[in-house]
């Protein structure tokens, strides 16, 4: 429920950007509505909040690594470091 709670402030967030008399705005009204009836009161504290946070920052700092890593792989092989598993058959002795 804390991350449906979080959407819901994630999209109360965005409301004023839109502007609510906007169509998009309305539109985004409306889904806060229907959401709002499953979220029970009380379900964002502060801490719940904090959690999130931590929690999406923890995921976004591994993401960041992977992408690094990815990353330096590919200007690897656009090098012609290649680094793969040495081919079947290839430099062997006869």
């Amino acid at each position: 429920m804390q991350k449906l709670g979080a959407a819901l402030q994630n999209l109360t967030d965005a409301l004023p950007l839109l502007g609510a008399s906007s169509e998009p705005g309305q539109a985004l009204l409306d889904m806060i509505k229907k959401l709002a009836k499953f979220v029970p009161p009380g379900t964002m504290t502060p801490a719940a909040n904090r959690n999130q946070l931590e929690a999406t920052a923890m995921k976004q700092g591994q993401n960041n690594q992977q992408m690094q890593a990815i990353q330096a792989m590919r200007q690897k092989m656009a090098q012609g470091g290649g680094g793969g598993q040495p081919q079947p058959g290839a430099g062997g002795a006869a």
